[in-house]
């Protein structure tokens, strides 16, 4: 699946771990934001430890493409496509 993860966490030490976290298993395209081509087993685990470093006040959001709404997807300033793996993806 093809999911899009974006976080707002306050805590620096949390929101530095669930970063790392998430470099193992998607790209980083922004800040707070991640790609994953991911297994629906794999991500139920990502999340549960990333809700675990999580506050009342933070945010974490999902968003899931179809197969639709990824062929509709394009990056406007010329880096790679959205979910295009490169090294850093863990299948």
């Amino acid at each position: 699946m093809h999911i899009l993860l974006t976080y707002d966490i306050v805590n620096t030490k949390n929101r530095t771990k669930i970063a790392t976290l998430l470099e193992g298993f998607g790209l980083r395209v922004n800040y707070s934001v991640f790609e994953l081509d991911i297994k629906k087993k794999k991500l139920d685990k990502l999340l549960a430890n990333i809700k675990q470093l999580c506050d009342k006040d933070d945010s974490v959001r999902v968003y899931v493409f179809d197969r639709d709404s990824m062929e509709k997807s394009f990056e406007l300033l010329g880096r790679s496509k959205p979910f295009t793996k490169v090294s850093g993806y863990v299948d």
